[in-house]
């Protein structure tokens, strides 16, 4: 790998860390009690800058491994799979055991991109919220192994 890659992907880790941490009051708050419509509506959008955090790691990764970023309807489904699988140019990017987690906040970030505020519902919401940090801890050792 490349130091321009990697100084690309440790910048991007660090901006997910960044929404992490300066989240943590609204994830700690999500923890004690149901969130109103604005804690809700503020919930949302940390989980989908998460993912999209996640999406600009792996564009980043298969662009400097000149693999093709697909332009089609499914491409985010695409872009998420390509990153479970090796090729002869790359090893996997994340353990398989992470595929169910990242493809429900894939779902959760397209939900959100079509959807009107009124229309969230923590019961949706309320595990993507709470298991964001135990994710991102997964995904961040996945990504430092990927990078080492």
């Amino acid at each position: 790998m490349d130091d321009k890659l990697k100084a690309k992907l440790l910048f991007e880790i660090s901006q997910i860390n960044k929404l992490i941490n300066d989240s943590q009051p609204l994830l700690n708050l999500c923890n004690q009690k149901v969130p109103d419509y604005i804690e809700m509506s503020a919930a949302a959008l940390l989980l989908h800058s998460f993912y999209n955090g996640i999406e600009n790691v792996l564009i980043l990764i298969f662009k400097s491994y000149n693999e093709e970023v697909a332009d089609e309807a499914k491409w985010h489904m695409g872009l998420l799979s390509k990153a479970f699988v090796s090729n002869a140019n790359r090893k996997q990017i994340f353990k398989n055991e992470l595929q169910e987690s990242l493809e429900e906040y894939l779902k959760f970030r397209h939900f959100i991109r079509h959807a009107y505020g009124f229309q969230l519902e923590w019961p949706v919401m309320e595990e993507l919220v709470k298991k964001i940090e135990n994710v991102w801890s997964n995904i961040k050792e996945d990504l430092n192994n990927f990078v080492s």
